[in-house]
């Protein structure tokens, strides 16, 4: 009896320090997005996505596939100066492979700093975490 209460509770350590770790490479992975972006760099951008990600723009403009998400934010980036910060505030995992995050979104610098939200949906891939999604919500109303 006690060697499988022993056995529950390694099993429940390994789960919560892989989940640590999990977290923490998602976190990696939007902080290389964000690095990026900022670097101008599209190798860098492309490295971070999945061959099918997709992309809901504030604008509500859709982007699909690795080639047109880079495209896009790096012309989205050169439009709109400033810096971007996206502090992620929560993550949710999906599946085993699947996770959710989402995070407060600022492209702060003009006049008025633009305050918007991120969903980051990514999947765990051959070579590690991948953004498979991204939404961005400008909210209605105040700012």
């Amino acid at each position: 009896m006690l060697r499988l209460i022993g056995l529950g509770m390694a099993g429940a350590f390994l789960a919560a320090a892989q989940g640590g770790a999990d977290e923490a490479a998602i976190r990696g992975v939007v902080n290389t997005y964000l690095s990026a972006r900022e670097q101008k760099d599209e190798k860098l951008l492309a490295t971070v996505f999945a061959a099918d990600v997709d992309q809901l723009v504030s604008s509500g403009e859709w982007r699909r596939g690795r080639a047109a998400l880079v495209e896009g934010t790096m012309a989205s980036s050169a439009r709109e100066t400033g810096k971007r910060t996206v502090e992620i505030e929560t993550i949710r995992y999906i599946g085993k492979d699947v996770a959710i995050a989402d995070g407060r979104y600022v492209i702060a610098g003009a006049a008025v700093a633009r305050r918007m939200w991120s969903t980051f949906v990514l999947k765990r891939e051959a070579g590690g975490w991948k953004i498979a999604a991204i939404r961005n919500m400008l909210p209605a109303g105040r700012q």
